[in-house]
């Protein structure tokens, strides 16, 4: 699950999982283990010990936010509170977190994330209603105190210093739809079609569930619909990826700067498992197009 620095995550996960399955029981990590000190050092932050699990966890609470959901005023404790637990399970250490943010915020903390060496496992909503419009982004990652705590302490730091800023919008409409739909298919390799303004390419791919195959016309696929002119475009779509393919994904399309929506699930107990990713850009068509031509090409697609 977790790579780059944390890359031994997975293997110790899968571990402990069959462990766990065969005793009907879980052994939790010794605190004692882990060095509480270099995280308080590093991050600045105190936290809590949880003795009994061995876990170190580090709360910020959005009390910065004036928040409404539905009419009702949310305070911290109601599920506004970023967190970051550490635990050593082993010879390494293990951060997983919740990281509580405008929808504005969103795509800049999760750079700061991504470049730091931690993987962002999922990114959705937990109210309806709500005003100003609240994300939730969990991370993770394995390492030393030192590397984990200096990547979450950033994260933290990327909350203080964008709280202004907004999600990126447009006047662009279908209907005033002119770009040239041959620039799009010779970045990516592959034709859509346009109807109503809109151009869309869709990409399918294949899993199983009970046995049978689930392909595109299921839903299982990526996809792209352009709006705009060839100066200036939106591109919003959905990536349909393995597990394994989700980080490539991300930092791809960060680095195009395009904006990640929503990072989720659309099924149960599919094999292989398959994680689906919302986006949203504006820019240059071509550029968009090459933005999500590189995203496809650290996918190991046909």
């Amino acid at each position: 699950m977790f790579t780059n620095i944390f890359s031994p995550f997975k293997k110790s996960a899968l571990l402990f999982f069959i462990a766990a399955s065969v005793t009907g029981s879980y052994t939790f990590a010794d605190g004692s283990k882990l060095d509480k000190s270099i995280i308080e050092k590093v991050t600045g932050m105190k936290g809590d010990f949880n003795e009994k699990e061995g876990v170190y966890k580090l709360s910020y609470p959005r009390s910065d936010l004036k928040v409404t959901t539905a009419g009702v005023t949310m305070t911290p404790p109601m599920g506004l509170t970023a967190w970051a637990a550490f635990t050593k399970p082993a010879d390494h250490v293990m951060v997983m977190g919740d990281i509580v943010m405008t929808e504005g915020q969103v795509n800049a903390v999760m750079s700061v994330a991504l470049d730091s060496g931690l993987e962002v496992t999922a990114l959705h909503n937990h109210f309806f209603g709500d005003t100003p419009k609240i994300m939730f982004m969990h991370i993770g990652g394995m390492g030393s105190e030192e590397k984990l705590a200096t990547a979450v302490g950033k994260v933290f730091t990327a909350l203080k210093e964008s709280t202004k800023m907004t999600f990126p919008s447009s006047s662009l409409s279908p209907a005033k739809t002119t770009l040239d739909p041959k620039v799009i298919d010779s970045v990516l390799g592959r034709q859509g079609s346009l109807k109503d303004g809109v151009y869309k390419v869709t990409i399918g791919r294949t899993t199983k569930m009970d046995g049978h195959d689930m392909g595109n016309a299921m839903g299982v696929n990526t996809w792209a619909a352009f709006v705009g002119s060839d100066k200036e475009s939106v591109v919003d779509g959905d990536f349909a990826m393995l597990e394994t393919e989700l980080q490539g994904v991300l930092k791809t399309l960060r680095k195009a700067k395009i904006n990640i929506v929503a990072i989720h699930n659309h099924m149960a107990m599919e094999n292989p498992r398959l994680v689906f990713l919302h986006y949203w850009g504006i820019g240059p068509t071509v550029e968009l197009a090459k933005g999500l031509k590189a995203a496809l090409d650290t996918q190991n697609l046909k």
